[in-house]
């Protein structure tokens, strides 16, 4: 275990550098900078803008620089947001986008495995085809279709939910739900194929040959092995959840994180931006990483490596 986390770590490290010094080019390789606009500055306002953001040296001095202070866990000041820290902004943004995205999960994994299951256990049946059709339409639909249908049956015709707006708990299960729902049909399509193909296998017919119920076997024995590929999926799925509500948290007024994303590429805040980056970079293999954990726990014969 210890040997896993070590070298986990030191590739993600690597990862890190890595991802660190391609953006960090390719953001000063696209033409154009962050106070670049259609009012022309003061020459001398414009050097005195530069001087105070270090960006009239040399590039690889600014490589060094903006390195050795990410090192440090100091991401500078955003270009854009006056007197705004990128840890500042992050801090601030983060907890937001996290709490939509937690529940956008949780709502997929319950409502998504229930589905597949249920699926898989009646195949062939009417609610196989009608399920396994909604979840069709839920990978199809953009999720700006979704929240605007949401908000027509659940705000207009049945006044459950707010419109918009963040700070209670109401207010965040309707985007939620929007941001959960291709994922939850995903996970049904996933956990169907995998239930399937665990449900052949022959320490299910030797489950049902002991005369065991079929609801023991099912979530007794089929079900620790039907999860491994939904286990697989929610590793970088959670990362795109992050990163894939903007529209739905520009829909819903929520001030999470992905419309600074965003916004820092539109604006070139290359500190802003580059935060972002190695935030979701972090994210993503810390997920994936857990994903491997959960394979020794789920299935004793995965090693870990």
């Amino acid at each position: 275990m210890i040997s896993f986390l070590v070298k986990r770590l030191f590739w993600m490290v690597l990862t890190l550098w890595i991802v660190f010094t391609v953006s960090f080019f390719l953001m000063r390789a696209v033409p154009g900078g962050p106070f670049d606009g259609e009012r022309k500055l003061e020459p001398e306002i414009e050097a005195n803008i530069l001087r105070r953001y270090h960006l009239d040296e040399p590039l690889w001095q600014q490589y060094g620089r903006e390195l050795w202070n990410v090192v440090w866990g100091d991401l500078g000041y955003s270009f854009k947001l006056s007197d705004y820290r990128v840890n500042k902004v992050i801090a601030e943004g983060l907890p937001v986008s996290l709490a939509l995205g937690i529940l956008a999960l949780a709502f997929a994994l319950a409502l998504g495995l229930v589905a597949g299951i249920t699926s898989a256990v009646h195949r062939g049946s009417v609610a196989d085809v009608a399920l396994m059709s909604l979840a069709t339409i839920g990978i199809a639909l953009p999720s700006f279709v979704v929240a605007g249908l949401a908000i027509m049956l659940f705000v207009f015709l049945i006044p459950l939910f707010p419109a918009a707006g963040w700070g209670s708990f109401q207010q965040l299960v309707l985007p939620a739900l929007c941001l959960g729902a291709p994922y939850a049909a995903d996970v049904a399509r996933i956990s169907r194929t995998s239930m399937l193909d665990v449900l052949s296998q022959d320490h299910i017919r030797t489950a049902r040959a002991k005369g065991l119920s079929p609801l023991r076997v099912v979530w007794g024995h089929a079900l620790p092995g039907a999860l491994l590929p939904v286990v697989s999926y929610l590793g970088p799925a959670t990362a795109y959840v992050l990163t894939g509500s903007l529209v739905i948290e520009q829909i819903f007024a929520i001030p999470g994180l992905g419309s600074h994303f965003v916004q820092a590429a539109l604006d070139r805040d290359y500190t802003l931006a580059m935060g972002c980056v190695l935030l979701y970079t972090v994210i993503l293999f810390v997920m994936n990483m857990l994903v491997d954990l959960s394979y020794s726990f789920l299935d004793p014969r995965v090693e870990l490596d």
